[in-house]
């Protein structure tokens, strides 16, 4: 399938239910000088999803999603496999990748999930769970069953803060935990890649690339280190905004950037008051829409 098909698979899958603030937001601004660079988390952040993240991080029962996912693509399944849930067997290949990085030394590890789909659908023709069939695309295979489990939708206000960081010339990037996919969630509801919309790709940093994930300090800091050399863009020049506590706001603070955290959508924020590392932790600001930035730098 052509990339325009696959972001319009995204943008047909859309997420319709409305984006409203969680019920404890607290605005809470003040203005923030030197920043020289606003950086990014993307689901619950810039884009609302249907489990508030990245669809991996949730495992919840989507065995219907997956046998839609096969119909789909043409994958017949067997006897054998209508009874048992097939999401379960993906989960278990996805934590099997995992298990790898960690043994490795990994403390959070991320998957290539283009990599686990390949695996998967292997492993379910080895024990004669699906019949064999033509080549499968794997990347359209893959948005098909993500924006089944995991719609999403643009957050209100995105565009014109975007518009407005870049006619003041701020630099602005991405940390996140992601899939190749991601990116296109861009094409599919601003109508521009990143780099039309002016990210800085050299400093945009993704959990899928490094099999890495947050809350890892090396996503953070591989940003700052690619800040410094391609804008001359110290940490304390750093605005990083996020919705969760633990993953976005304590790194981000540990590498020296100042904070924002993003209350603006029910379904993302994640205070983690019961982890000892958020428990007495506050961002520099938080906020509500994502415009309210606008005002603080």
């Amino acid at each position: 399938m052509s990339r325009s098909k696959q972001v319009n698979l995204i943008r047909q899958r859309a997420l319709t239910e409305q984006v409203v603030p969680a019920s404890d937001a607290k605005q809470r601004t003040k203005l923030l000088t030197n920043i020289r660079a606003v950086v990014f988390d993307i689901y619950g952040t810039l884009f609302s999803s249907g489990v508030g993240d990245i669809s991996l991080a949730a495992e919840s029962d989507r065995d219907s999603a997956m046998r839609a996912t096969f119909a789909e693509h043409g994958i017949r399944l067997h006897e054998m496999a209508k009874s048992l849930r097939l999401d379960s067997h993906f989960h278990t290949c996805i934590h099997a990748s995992q298990k790898k990085r960690q043994a490795a030394g990994i403390a959070y590890p991320e998957v290539e999930i283009r990599e686990v789909w390949q695996s998967y659908l292997e492993q379910l023709q080895k024990d004669g769970m699906i019949a064999p069939s033509t080549e499968v695309d794997i990347e359209t295979l893959a948005i098909d069953y993500e924006t089944r489990v995991n719609p999403v939708c643009i957050m209100p206000g995105l565009t014109t803060t975007l518009e407005k960081l870049q006619s003041r010339n701020y630099t602005v990037s991405i940390i996140s935990n992601a899939q190749f996919y991601t990116p296109l969630l861009f094409e599919a509801f601003l109508g521009q890649s990143l780099a039309a919309l002016k990210f800085c790709l050299n400093c945009s940093v993704w959990s899928y690339t490094l099999l890495e994930g947050k809350p890892s300090m090396r996503l953070y800091e591989d940003a700052a280190e690619c800040l410094a050399k391609y804008h001359k863009v110290q940490p304390e020049q750093v605005l990083y905004v996020g919705n969760d506590m633990r993953n976005d706001i304590w790194p981000a603070q540990q590498t020296g950037f100042k904070t924002a955290l993003f209350a603006g959508d029910s379904r993302s924020l994640r205070r983690r008051n019961d982890h000892p590392d958020c428990k007495n932790r506050l961002a520099d600001i938080e906020i509500t829409h994502l415009e309210q930035l606008l005002d603080c730098i």
